[in-house]
C-alpha cells in the first residue's frame, strides 16, 4: 500500500530518516509552496525566495533519484496551508499511513495532525537525524535540573562527537575559548578581507525572484542582493570559501562590528544549515581539519564548532523541552511597541540603521548585531517580546521557529526569566562604542545619559535599570549596576526617566 511522505521547506537532506522508509516505486513524496508558511509572519523578500528556491531544487533532485514526487508551486494550486494539501491527498490516496520528520515549529505539526486526524491514515512522526543530540536524550538530562546552561551541555556533545578532543580532555586544555574572541577592529576596520563567495543565479531562483518580487511585492527587504546557497552543492561551496579563507579571522573578531560591513569573517551558512543542505558534523570536521592542518588557530575554531553543537544543538533541545511556552512568556512584563522603523531602517541611530539596512539588503546581520544591537534596543525599549519574536521570524533568511524563538525570547529579552541565559543582556551604548565604529559618525554621544545628545542606548541602559531594580538588585552579575544607578544624584535620576519618556515619543 501507498504511504505519503511530506517534505517540508526546512528538510533539504537526502539524508533523512524519511527515505529509509519509502519504496520509490510505490510511495509518494508531496512538497507545497503555500501561503501560509510565506505569511504567517511578514516574510523578508529573501526568505521567501531562499526557501521555495531550495525546494524547487531539491525536488528535482528527488525526481532524478526516483522518487514519485507531487510538488507545487505557488500560485499553480488553491491550498492556503500544507496540512489542506495533504487532507485533498489523504482522499484522493487513502495512504497506508503519513509519515514526517519532526517540523521545527510546533504550529505547523499541530495544522498537519489535526487534518490527518479526520482520516482513517495515521501519522508517523520520525525524530530528526540531522541533529547530535535526540531529543530523548536531552530530556533525560534536563530532567530535575534547576539550571540550564550551555557550557554543560556543550562539553557532553564534544565528548559525544569527539570533536576538538584528545581522549577525554578538550583540545587546547580548555573547554571554551570565548575570552580570546572578544576583540574590536582596530582602527582602520577588518584587517581581513570580506570579500565573499555568491551563491550563482540559476534559471530556477531566477524564476523564484521573479515569482516572489511579483506575489509578495509588498513584502519587507529585496532580491536586489540574493546571495543564499538553494542547493547541497552551492552550500558545499559556502562551506569551503569560509574554512579555507575566513575561519581563521572568524574567532578573534567574532563580536566585531563594522559600519558597510555585513559579512566580515562570519561562515554565511546558517540558512543551509537550518534548511539542512549541510550536515552540522560535517561542517564540524572540517573546521577541526582546519586546526589540524594549522590553517586556523584553535579559538577561531573552537568558536565556531560552539556555535554548531554547542548553542544550535542547545536552543533545539530547549524548543522543544518547553514547547509552545516559549511564545507566552513575558518575565519583564514588556508590553511596548516594536518600532515600526525597524521594518525599514529609516533612524537616526547610526548602529540600528546599518544593522536594519543590511537585513533589509540581505536578510542578513551577524549574531552580535542581532543580540546587542537590534536585540538590545529591543529589550531596553520594553517592546513585546512576541512582537519581536515576530520580526526576527520575519525579516532573517535563516529564521526557523526552532531556533530563533529561544534565541530572541529567551537571550536576547530574557523573557523566559533566565531558562536561557543567567542574566539579561543589557548594555548602554558604551558596548557598541568599543565593538564597532559605529558611533564615530552618530550624532549621539555613548557617554551620555542625560539630554539631546545622550545616546538612547545609554538613556534606555540606565531607564532599564530604574524599571527592574527590584529583579537586578540582588543579582550576582547586575547588582552593581543598581548600586551605581542609586550612585546618581536624584536630579539625574529624574533627567534619565524624562529623557527616556522623550525617547518614546521620538521613536515610536
Amino acid at each position: 500500500m501507498t504511504k505519503l511522505a511530506i517534505v517540508l521547506g526546512d528538510q533539504l537532506n537526502h539524508s533523512s530518516k524519511l527515505f529509509d522508509y519509502l519504496d520509490p516505486k510505490v510511495d509518494v513524496v508531496v512538497m507545497a509552496e503555500v501561503h501560509e508558511e510565506a505569511s504567517h509572519v511578514w516574510s523578508h523578500k529573501a526568505r521567501i525566495a531562499l526557501f521555495f528556491s531550495a525546494m524547487r531544487h531539491f525536488y528535482m533532485e528527488l525526481v532524478e533519484r526516483g522518487f514519485n514526487v507531487r510538488y507545487y508551486k505557488y500560485g499553480e494550486h488553491s491550498y492556503s496551508s500544507i496540512a489542506s494539501c495533504i487532507g485533498d491527498i489523504i482522499d484522493e490516496l487513502s495512504p497506508s499511513e503519513v509519515l514526517i520528520v519532526q517540523p521545527g515549529e510546533h504550529r505547523v505539526l499541530k495544522s498537519i495532525a489535526q487534518r490527518v486526524s479526520t482520516s482513517a491514515t495515521p501519522l508517523v512522526v520520525l525524530s530528526d537525524n540531522h541533529f547530535v543530540v535526540p531529543l530523548e536524550n536531552f530530556d533525560a538530562w534536563a530532567r530535575g535540573r534547576k539550571v540550564f546552561r550551555l557550557e554543560h551541555f556543550y562539553r557532553l556533545t564534544r565528548r559525544q562527537t569527539n570533536i576538538l578532543m584528545e581522549k577525554d580532555q578538550p583540545t587546547g586544555g580548555k573547554w571554551n575559548f570565548d575570552v580570546e574572541n572578544r576583540s574590536s577592529f582596530p582602527k582602520g576596520g577588518p584587517p581581513f578581507s570580506t570579500d565573499r563567495l555568491t551563491s550563482p543565479i540559476d534559471q530556477t531562483t531566477r524564476d523564484v525572484i521573479e515569482l516572489v518580487n511579483e506575489k509578495f511585492a509588498n513584502h519587507p527587504g529585496t532580491l536586489d542582493d540574493f546571495r543564499w546557497p538553494t542547493t547541497r552543492d552551492d552550500a558545499l561551496l559556502a562551506l569551503d570559501d569560509f574554512i579555507e579563507n575566513h575561519l581563521e579571522h572568524f574567532g578573534k573578531y567574532q563580536d566585531a562590528m563594522w559600519q558597510n560591513e555585513p559579512l566580515l569573517g562570519h561562515s554565511l551558512i546558517s540558512s543551509a544549515l537550518n534548511l539542512k543542505l549541510l550536515d552540522p558534523l560535517e561542517v564540524c570536521n572540517r573546521a577541526e581539519a582546519a586546526f589540524l592542518s594549522g590553517k586556523a588557530p584553535i579559538e577561531s575554531v573552537e568558536g565556531f564548532i560552539r556555535q554548531i553543537i554547542g548553542w544550535r544543538e542547545y536552543v533545539r533541545c530547549l524548543y522543544f523541552f518547553f514547547g509552545e511556552e516559549w511564545t507566552k512568556w513575558n518575565h519583564l512584563g514588556a508590553n511596548g511597541q516594536l518600532p515600526k522603523w525597524y521594518w525599514t531602517g529609516e533612524v537616526d541611530m547610526v548602529c540600528l540603521a546599518d544593522t536594519i539596512g543590511q537585513t533589509i539588503k540581505y536578510g542578513y546581520a551577524h549574531h552580535i548585531q542581532r543580540l546587542m544591537v537590534t536585540g538590545l534596543f529591543a529589550l531596553l525599549w520594553g517592546a513585546n517580546p512576541y512582537q519581536v519574536h515576530e520580526w526576527y521570524l520575519s525579516i532573517y533568511v535563516d529564521a526557523v521557529e526552532w531556533v530563533e524563538a529561544p534565541n530572541v525570547i529567551g537571550m536576547s529579552q530574557y523573557a523566559d526569566g533566565g531558562v536561557m541565559a543567567s542574566k539579561p543582556y543589557i548594555a548602554s551604548g558604551a558596548y557598541i562604542s568599543k565593538m564597532s565604529n559605529y558611533c564615530s559618525s552618530c550624532r549621539y554621544s555613548p557617554a551620555e545619559a542625560t539630554g539631546e545628545a545622550a545616546c538612547p542606548f545609554t538613556t534606555l541602559y540606565w531607564d532599564f535599570i530604574e524599571r527592574h531594580q527590584e529583579l537586578l538588585n540582588n543579582h550576582p552579575r547586575l547588582g552593581l549596576q543598581v548600586k551605581n544607578l542609586e550612585r546618581k544624584s536624584q536630579s539625574e535620576r529624574i533627567e534619565i526617566k524624562a529623557r527616556a519618556r522623550e525617547l518614546r515619543q521620538i521613536y515610536s
